[in-house]
């Protein structure tokens, strides 16, 4: 089959077939005299293995060591191995999402948990305090409040401590 034929068959573009080709993931396949590539039938299982695969979260290189040349000898130890290990990458995301998620949620509440009687700008202080684990028992400086510390300064033993000054009048 030429390869539009084969990109049709397995969905993607000659393109993508040309640069797998390249990429040494599916066998440099024969010419015709006219200068048409022709694959084989397998040329589409090999094509939706690949897609299968990186859908599964496999890289091209991880793809490129396991697809042997010939589809029918598969080393079973070797694909295992790496099934498993892909899992194994999947289950510890996975831990990492969900940890992720419950700080996410964990903010939220914390920022919905605004007491009435505290501006917005008091409440994100608030939160961003209980993010980076300070205690509310020194409440931060308002921006309004804060000396900005000028290069020159950088060397002096200021640096690390908050300076405070009256905040301005309206």
């Amino acid at each position: 089959m030429n390869i539009g034929e084969l990109a049709r068959r397995a969905g993607v573009t000659a393109s993508t077939i040309r640069f797998y080709e390249r990429a040494g993931l599916l066998k440099t396949v024969e010419r015709r005299a006219n200068g048409y590539r022709v694959y084989p039938p397998e040329a589409a299982l090999t094509l939706e293995l690949i897609a299968t695969a990186q859908k599964a979260g496999f890289s091209l290189d991880e793809i490129r060591a396991l697809i042997p040349s010939d589809l029918l000898n598969w080393e079973h130890d070797a694909l295992i191995t790496a099934l498993r290990r892909k899992v194994a990458d999947i289950e510890a995301l996975q831990d990492r999402l969900a940890q992720s998620k419950a700080q996410l949620v964990a903010i939220i509440e914390d920022i919905d948990a605004k007491p009435d009687d505290v501006d917005c700008a008091a409440n994100a202080r608030r939160v961003l305090r209980r993010i980076v684990g300070v205690k509310d028992d020194h409440p931060a400086p308002a921006a309004s409040e804060v000396k900005r510390i000028s290069k020159t300064t950088i060397g002096k033993t200021t640096i690390g401590k908050t300076e405070r000054r009256p905040a301005a009048r309206g």
